[in-house]
């Protein structure tokens, strides 16, 4: 007795195992995905658990479909199944990666109260007033020291000397860094200019005036530092 369930349309009841096409018996279309066809006899073979022969019938049609769309790849054409999933693909592109945030840059660190320091030349100007008068009073006290008292140490009086001109270039510019670097170096060039001054003069011969070879040496860089002090801006 029918009751309403053709035995053909079946592929779990069919008779003929070769009747139709693979895709006729698991009954999807041609172009169906393999998702779908997996799905179809996944459901098919859940109908009859107990029947042998039926799901020889299914897992054949599953194969047989399997191999063609193997043939189909290897003689170089492709599926209409391929070319929807591919056009799928196209309008609906895999989701970009989120881009990493950059690293915060760290701040660049700068020693407090440290400037860069251009080297550059003086400009030479004529003090004016105390900045004048100070270091000239100063500095001819130590030149009257220096020639008049012979026991007065020259290390000390071009010590004080320094330190004048020193205060003096602090004073002009208001840079304390270079106004001790200008008044070593003023120091420095004197003391070579005075050991040259000195060489050829031999010390057992009288130099016909109070002084001695200290004070020959020491003079040089006394003036520098003076001129340095009232020149230097």
């Amino acid at each position: 007795m029918n009751h309403g369930n053709d035995p053909a349309s079946d592929p779990s009841r069919s008779s003929e195992p070769t009747a139709g096409t693979p895709y006729e018996r698991l009954g999807v279309e041609s172009d169906a995905s393999f998702d779908l066809i997996q799905a179809r006899r996944d459901s098919l073979l859940a109908e009859v658990p107990d029947d042998p022969m039926a799901r020889s019938r299914i897992d054949a049609a599953y194969d047989a479909i399997l191999m063609d769309r193997l043939k189909e790849r290897q003689q170089g054409r492709v599926s209409t199944a391929a070319r929807s999933a591919s056009q799928r693909e196209q309008v609906s592109p895999p989701p970009s990666r989120p881009a990493l945030s950059s690293l915060p840059r760290l701040p660049q660190i700068q020693a407090p109260g440290l400037g860069r320091t251009k080297l550059a030349l003086p400009s030479l100007v004529l003090a004016s007033g105390r900045d004048f008068w100070l270091p000239l009073g100063v500095t001819g006290a130590l030149l009257v020291l220096l020639f008049t008292v012979q026991a007065a140490p020259a290390e000390l009086l071009l010590a004080l000397a320094t330190l004048v001109t020193v205060y003096s270039l602090q004073r002009r510019n208001g840079r304390f860094l270079q106004a001790v670097g200008w008044s070593l170096a003023l120091l420095s060039v004197g003391l070579v200019l005075g050991g040259l001054l000195l060489a050829p003069i031999n010390p057992a011969l009288p130099l016909g005036l109070p002084i001695g070879p200290i004070q020959v040496q020491s003079l040089p860089a006394l003036l520098l530092l003076l001129l340095g002090s009232l020149l230097i801006a």
